[in-house]
Order: structure tokens, then sequence, then C-alpha cells
């Protein structure tokens, strides 16, 4: 399950990934989880809020790359091309 995942020193998600079974995995890899817990878990997870905070760049550098159209609908047959416009949309946005 994890071993697509590239070499991390911490998995930074949203509630959604909560599980004991991903952190359990995390752990064994050495992996330092960032994953607030859900509403209806009876013990709190302890996580850093000032490192999830920073999530947010990651969601609006995603959410700017889906106004270019070609990106979006993963226009490119090639990867290395895809690859391609995505660093030159990058560069433009940023």
């Amino acid at each position: 399950m994890l071993s697509a995942l590239p070499e991390a020193f911490v998995l930074i998600a949203d509630r959604g990934y909560d599980s004991d079974r991903l952190r359990k995995a995390l752990a064994e890899r050495g992996v330092k989880s960032c994953i607030p817990g859900r509403a209806n878990r009876k013990k709190p997870i302890v996580y850093d809020h000032g490192l999830y905070k920073r999530r947010h760049l990651i969601e609006r550098l995603f959410g700017r790359l889906k106004d270019w159209r070609r990106i979006a609908t993963r226009y490119d047959r090639c990867a290395h091309t895809f690859f391609s416009a995505i660093c030159i949309a990058a560069t433009v946005i940023f």
C-alpha cells in the first residue's frame, strides 16, 4: 500500500486518511504522520497544527494548476510532455 509513496519524513493529510492502520504502516516506515483525528474518535490524536496549516499551500497550487485546461484534462499522452506542461504552468503562475 505505501510502497508507491516516495521517501518522506512527514505525511500531511486531511481527516479522510485518519485510520489506525495507516498510522501504524507509516510508523513502521519511519514516517511521522500529520493527520488530524476525525470527530468521532474517542481519544484525540496529537498532530502538529502549524505543519498542518501549511498544507493549504499545496492545495492552492493544485487549484491553480487545474485552471490550465491542458493539465486538468491530462491532454498530453506522454508523461514527459505532461510534466513539461506542469513546469511551464507553475513557472507562469509563480
